[in-house]
C-alpha cells in the first residue's frame, strides 16, 4: 500500500498505521529470531493494543537498534528527538496521520501549537529538523511556532535554511498558568528540549495546557538506567509471550552511581561492575555458541548527543583509571552517574561502512527511520559521533510484503518491521518509565 493511500485514501480514518516495510541495506537470510517475529505477527500486534489501552505512549520518540545477527537490542531511547530531516519524503504522510491521531486524542478541539527548541545556537542540522517536525504538525493541521525558553533570545529572529526556507524563534511569554508568543496561544506545547541544565520556571505549572513530553522527560528526572530497567521488564514479557529468551533482544546492564575518579574507591566500584558484567555476557556468548569478544559501554546515566561513551572489551583497560589520566584520554569517560551497558555489536553495512538503524516514532506508530552510517567506527564502537551521516530509509514495493508461512526465496526480507518491534517495545518501556516518575501518579499512590 502506498505511503500516499495511507494519507489521502480511503483508509484515513481507520488509522492503518502499522510499521510500514522499508528498504535495508541488509539483505541477506532472514534469521530465526526475525522468523520467529513475523510468525507471531498477530499475537505481537494484539500484545501492543493491549498495552497502549493501559499505557499513555510520549508523543515522540527516536530508538537506536544495534543488529549483531545473533541478537537486536535497543542501545538508546531518546524522548526529545532531532533529526527529523533525515527520514525520507516518501514516509512524511505517516507521520503527519501519526501526528493527527496523537492531537484528536490529546486536544481534539487544538488549533495552535508551541514547539520549544533547544537552548543555544542551533546547527543549521537542527533548524533543519526543526523545519521538518513544523512541517508534519502543520500538515496535520496545526498553526506551528518556535517559542525558546533560551534567555539570550530576546526578539524575533528569522533564519534563512539553505533551501531558502524561513524558521522564525520567538521569545516565549509566560503568563499565570500559560506559556505562549504575542498573540499566540497554543493549546499544546511541544518540548524539544531535553532539559539536560534543568527544568526552568517558565515551564512548571502548566495547568492550562498540555506539556509533551512532561517534564519528567527531562535529563533533571531521567535515568537511562530507570528506562533500561523497564526495557528489562517488558523484553521479559514480551519474550515469554513469543517464546524467546529475553536476552536476545534485551542489552544486561548495571549501574555504579556516582563516578568520581579522584575518590580512591570509586574505579575499583566500576572495575567491579564492569568485571561482573562482562563474565555475564560470556556466559550468555558461550550458552550460544557465539565467538565474538563480548564488551561493555560505559556512558553517562543522563544526557545525550553520544557524549562521554567508553567502550571496554575487557577490566584491564579501566587499569589506567587508577593512574592520572593521560592528556586527552579524560574527555573518554563519563563522568557523574553511569550506567554500564552490555555492548551489541552492530553487522549492518553501507558501501563497506557500518551502520544502525535509528526508528521514528510518532504517538504509537512507528513514521520511518534511517541508517546511521560512521566509515571510521568499528562494529563495536559507537557511531552517534561527528563524522556520521545518514542514509533515509526508503519505501519497498508492496509484492516484497512477507508471506506467512512462506520459506526460502519466497519469503522477502522485512528487517524494518523487526526494528519496528523492538523500537515499540522501547516505547512500551518509556511509557512505563514516565509513569514511575509521574509526580502526581506519586502523590496518589
Amino acid at each position: 500500500m502506498a505511503a500516499v493511500a495511507l494519507a489521502n485514501g480511503p483508509f484515513t480514518d481507520q488509522r492503518l498505521l502499522m510499521v510500514p516495510h522499508l528498504v535495508t541495506a541488509l539483505t541477506g537470510p532472514i534469521n530465526e529470531l526475525e522468523q520467529r517475529l513475523l510468525d507471531a505477527t498477530p499475537v505481537i500486534e494484539r500484545w501492543f493494543r493491549l498495552e497502549w489501552m493501559e499505557h499513555t505512549p510520549p508523543l515522540y520518540c527516536a530508538v537506536d537498534i544495534r543488529n549483531a545477527g545473533f541478537k537486536l537490542a535497543p542501545v538508546d531511547t531518546n524522548l526529545y528527538p532531532d533529526g527529523w530531516h533525515n527520514l525520507s519524503p516518501d514516509v512524511l504522510p505517516l507521520a503527519v496521520q501519526a501526528a493527527q491521531a496523537a492531537i484528536e486524542k490529546i486536544c481534539p478541539e487544538a488549533r495552535n501549537l508551541l514547539i520549544v527548541p533547544e537552548n543555544g545556537k542551533p546547527s543549521s542540522f537542527y533548524l533543519a529538523s526543526l523545519a521538518r517536525l513544523q512541517e508534519i504538525f502543520r500538515m496535520a493541521g496545526l498553526n506551528v511556532r518556535f517559542g525558546s525558553i533560551d534567555p539570550a533570545v530576546k526578539r524575533s529572529t528569522s533564519i534563512t535554511l539553505p533551501d531558502g526556507e524561513k524558521l522564525t524563534l520567538e521569545p516565549a511569554q509566560r503568563t499565570r498558568y500559560r506559556l505562549g508568543l504575542k498573540y499566540f496561544d497554543p493549546c499544546t506545547i511541544l518540548l524539544n528540549n531535553d532539559l539536560a541544565a534543568g527544568a526552568p520556571g517558565i515551564l512548571e505549572e502548566l495547568h492550562e495546557q498540555f506539556l509533551l513530553p512532561p517534564l519528567q522527560a527531562g535529563w533533571t528526572v531521567r535515568r537511562k538506567s530507570r528506562h533500561f530497567q523497564c526495557y528489562e521488564d517488558v523484553s521479559k514479557r514480551f519474550g515469554k509471550l513469543i517464546g524467546i529468551d529475553p536476552w536476545l533482544i534485551n542489552p544486561l546492564f548495571t549501574s555504579c552511581g556516582e563516578l568520581d575518579l579522584n575518590q580512591a574507591g570509586s574505579a575499583e566500584c566500576l572495575r567491579g561492575h564492569v568485571d561482573a558484567l562482562l563474565t555475564k555476557v560470556r556466559r550468555k556468548y558461550k550458552e550460544y555458541g557465539i565467538n565474538e569478544k563480548p564488551f561493555v559501554v560505559v556512558k553517562a546515566d543522563r544526557g545525550t548527543h553520544g557524549m562521554g561513551i567508553m567502550t571496554v572489551r575487557d577490566v584491564r583497560d579501566l587499569e589506567q583509571l587508577s593512574r592520572k589520566p593521560a592528556r586527552g584520554k579524560a574527555s573518554q569517560m563519563p563522568s557523574g552517574e553511569v550506567i554500564i551497558q552490555e555492548g551489541v555489536l552492530t553487522n549492518e553495512r553501507i558501501h563497506d561502512a557500518v551502520a544502525e538503524p535509528v526508528v521514528y516514532m510518532i504517538d504509537r506508530y512507528v513514521v520511518g527511520g534511517f541508517y546511521r552510517v560512521h566509515a571510521d567506527r568499528g562494529v563495536d564502537e559507537n557511531l552517534n559521533a561527528p563524522g556520521a551521516r545518514f542514509v533515509p530509509l526508503a519505501f519497498a514495493g508492496g509484492a516484497q510484503l512477507p508471506k506467512p508461512g512462506a520459506r526460502g526465496e519466497a519469503r522477502a526480507p522485512n528487517r524494518f518491521y523487526m526494528y519496528g518491534v523492538i523500537a515499540r517495545l522501547a516505547m512500551v518501556a518509556a511509557s512505563y518509565e514516565l509513569e514511575a516518575t509521574d509526580p502526581e501518579l506519586q502523590a496518589i499512590s
